[in-house]
C-alpha cells in the first residue's frame, strides 16, 4: 500500500477506521495485514524523509545525503559542489546540475548559480524571452528586423518582439527608424521619385558643383580677356612709339649747314654783289 509522505494524522486516522470497519469480522491473519499497512503509512513530519521503515531528518539547501539515518544515527549531509545545487530541503543522494545559459539560444547569465540556488538567466541585447521563468529566462529569440519600406512601431523589449508597420503616402524608411520620413520635395530637377524604402534624388544637389566649376572657367576667362586686352593696348602703344621716333626727324624744319669754299653766299637784299654787310662797310669806314 502506497502513502504520501505528507498525509496529516487527521487522514491516518479516518484511513484506520475505515480499513478497519472493512476488515471487521474476518480473521486474525487479516487483522495483523491491516495494522502492517496502517503502520507503513504512518507519514514522516515535513523536515523528515522515509527510508525504509525510518524517517530520516531531510539535508538542508545546498546540502544531498551522504548516507541515510538508521535506528541509532541521523542523516549525514555533505555540501553540492562541481556547478551542481538543491534548492529545497531534501533525502537526496544527488544534487541538481546548474543550468546553462546558451548564448546560442540568446541567453547570459543573469545570476550564477550557487549550491542553493540554480542558475537565472536572462535574454541577450536584442532578444525577447520565449520561455519565462519566475525569476528568469529558459529560451529567447531575435527580435524582428523591420524590412525596408517599414519602421518600427513598437521597439522590443525582454519579453515581447518587435512590432513593424508599412510607411503611407509619401514617406520612406529603411527598416531601421522609429518613424518614417517626408520625401525630399525638388526644388528645380527631381532625377528619381523618393518610394517607401528610399528618398527623392533631386538635381539641387548637383547644381553648386556645376556652378562652382562654371564660376572658376569664367574668372580664368575674364583674367585672360583683361591680360590680353592690356597686352594689346601696351603693344599698340610701343608700335605707335616707335613709329613717332622713326617719323620725327622728317618733320622737323631744316637747320642750315656751313657752306664749302665753292658754294657761292647768296648776297643780302640790296646789294650790288659786293659784301655791304655793316660788317665790312664798318671796315672800309675805318680805313
Amino acid at each position: 500500500m502506497d502513502c504520501e509522505e505528507n498525509i496529516s494524522d487527521l487522514h491516518i486516522l479516518w484511513l484506520c477506521i475505515i480499513l478497519l470497519a472493512l476488515y471487521a469480522g474476518k480473521q486474525n491473519i487479516h487483522i495483523m495485514l491491516v495494522l502492517e499497512s496502517i503502520g507503513s503509512c504512518i507519514a514522516c513530519g515535513r523536515a523528515e524523509y522515509r527510508i525504509g521503515d525510518e524517517c530520516c531528518p531531510m539535508c538542508s539547501p545546498g546540502n544531498r545525503v551522504h548516507r541515510h539515518c538508521t535506528e541509532f544515527t541521523s542523516t549525514s549531509c555533505v555540501p553540492c559542489v562541481d556547478s551542481t545545487f538543491l534548492d529545497e530541503p531534501n533525502g537526496l543522494i544527488k544534487c541538481k546540475v546548474c543550468t546553462n545559459c546558451d548564448p546560442g539560444l540568446g541567453l547570459m547569465v543573469k545570476q550564477p548559480c550557487t549550491p542553493s540556488s540554480d542558475t537565472v538567466c536572462g535574454t541577450l541585447e536584442g532578444f525577447y524571452c520565449l520561455d519565462p521563468t519566475k525569476d528568469g529566462c529558459r529560451a529567447a529569440q531575435r527580435h524582428r528586423s523591420c524590412k525596408p519600406g517599414q519602421y518600427i512601431s513598437h521597439t522590443g523589449t525582454t519579453s515581447t518582439d518587435t512590432v513593424c508597420s508599412d510607411c503611407p503616402g509619401k514617406t520612406y524608411s529603411d527598416g531601421s527608424l522609429t518613424s518614417c520620413q517626408q520625401h525630399t520635395e525638388c526644388e528645380f530637377l527631381e532625377i528619381k521619385p523618393g518610394t517607401p524604402w528610399s528618398d527623392s534624388e533631386c538635381g539641387v544637389a548637383s547644381l553648386p558643383i556645376v556652378g562652382i566649376i562654371a564660376g572658376v572657367l569664367m574668372c580664368f576667362f575674364l583674367i585672360a580677356t583683361i591680360a590680353g586686352v592690356c597686352l594689346f593696348i601696351m603693344i599698340k602703344r610701343q608700335m605707335v612709339r616707335r613709329e613717332i621716333v622713326r617719323t620725327r626727324p622728317n618733320s622737323d624744319p631744316q637747320i642750315p649747314t656751313q657752306a664749302s669754299p665753292d658754294q657761292e653766299i647768296p648776297m643780302l637784299s640790296g646789294g650790288t654783289g659786293k659784301d655791304s654787310s655793316p660788317r665790312h662797310s664798318q671796315g672800309l669806314d675805318i680805313l
